[in-house]
């Protein structure tokens, strides 16, 4: 069998591949534990000087993590998935504290678990062929992988924006939200990573990178910052719905598909995290949503819905807005004792 994640060195750059490519190299527990020893061996290594993140295949970096195995452990009440999280978000730690220059290649789709191993790098590269997203209010869940820290530090309600209606975008949009940095034609790639061989990363990036493409985004903040004020998901759908904007219409019916749990724990995670002093406190509230989360109704129904049976007919419950009680939202936010991850009082292991 052929390794899920293949490591070597060419010159002074230690490569990491993601290597399941008929899956677009969704992330599993073994590749989290093989690409964290990698790193800790290679963070000593003097022969290693800059280390590079890609994925293997043709359509992306990573699509996330595998939630068809995130599903059957839920269903059956197992530990398994809370186990992956843990490692997983420690990994993601890790990566945005590395000692040494991390270049991660977002080319092709990078979506959930593939953000929380590339947006945390020092050095983010985008493509035209980019499409970065945190689908998870799609699923029944929230964006993780300190993906709750990331959008929350977005301009304006750019990031509150994409994380309510799982929205993905494009190069341009995703290094003006700062989820990238450079933007790289694909067909340099072969190049730059030539050249990463013997010099120096962020240089020979920006030798590469061509100025960023339009932000669409932007352009819209003036009704996206108006129409997510606030901490009440029911007025930021009727602002959306009332709008003259036809853009923002047509985000109140997106909004209107998600979980309406997900949507509103999602909201106020968000808010949270961007009074939360690093990526690591965000990753341990992170980590308490995602046991809270994991067997709950609308995740096991939303991954069956989207993945499983693929009917892209979830059937939430509750199923409105107003039916979420913010008792139950705040449940999502208690405690877990013993059980919770503490990155931000112990160092990852």
């Amino acid at each position: 069998m052929t390794a899920p994640v293949l490591a070597h060195v060419d010159g002074h750059a230690g490569h990491l591949v993601l290597n399941r490519p008929q899956a677009i190299n969704a992330l599993t527990h073994e590749m989290v534990t093989i690409i964290r020893g990698v790193l800790a061996e290679w963070a000593t290594d003097p022969a290693v000087q800059t280390v590079v993140l890609t994925g293997s295949g043709e359509r992306g970096l990573c699509a996330g993590g595998d939630i068809v195995s995130i599903y059957h452990d839920g269903i059956a009440g197992g530990t398994a998935s809370t186990e992956f999280w843990a490692d997983e978000y420690r990994l993601d730690a890790e990566i945005a504290s590395y000692p040494k220059p991390f270049v991660a290649i977002m080319d092709g789709i990078v979506l959930g678990g593939g953000i929380g191993l590339s947006a945390h790098a020092g050095i983010r590269v985008v493509t035209e062929r980019s499409k970065i997203g945190m689908p998870e209010t799609g699923i029944g869940f929230f964006p993780d992988v300190g993906g709750t820290y990331l959008l929350s530090r977005a301009p304006g309600e750019l990031g509150m924006h994409l994380a309510l209606t799982a929205g993905s975008v494009r190069a341009g949009d995703a290094i003006a939200v700062g989820l990238a940095d450079s933007y790289v034609p694909s067909d340099r790639l072969p190049d730059l990573l030539a050249a990463l061989a013997t010099q120096d990363a962020a240089a020979t990036v920006a030798s590469f990178a061509d100025p960023a493409p339009e932000s669409g985004l932007v352009g819209d903040r003036e009704w996206i910052d108006a129409a997510y004020e606030g901490d009440d998901v029911v007025k930021i759908h009727s602002r959306l719905a009332d709008s003259d904007v036809p853009a923002a219409r047509e985000t109140a019916t997106v909004l209107l598909a998600k979980s309406p749990t997900s949507v509103k724990v999602t909201l106020r995670a968000l808010r949270a995290a961007a009074d939360l002093p690093s990526l690591r406190a965000a990753l341990d509230q992170e980590y308490r949503l995602s046991v809270r989360f994991h067997g709950s109704h609308d995740f096991i129904e939303g991954v069956r819905a989207q993945v499983i049976d693929k009917d892209r007919n979830p059937q939430w419950s509750p199923a409105t807005f107003d039916g979420v009680s913010d008792n139950a939202v705040s449940a999502y936010f208690a405690g877990l004792g013993d059980d919770e991850l503490r990155l931000t009082e112990e160092s990852a292991q």
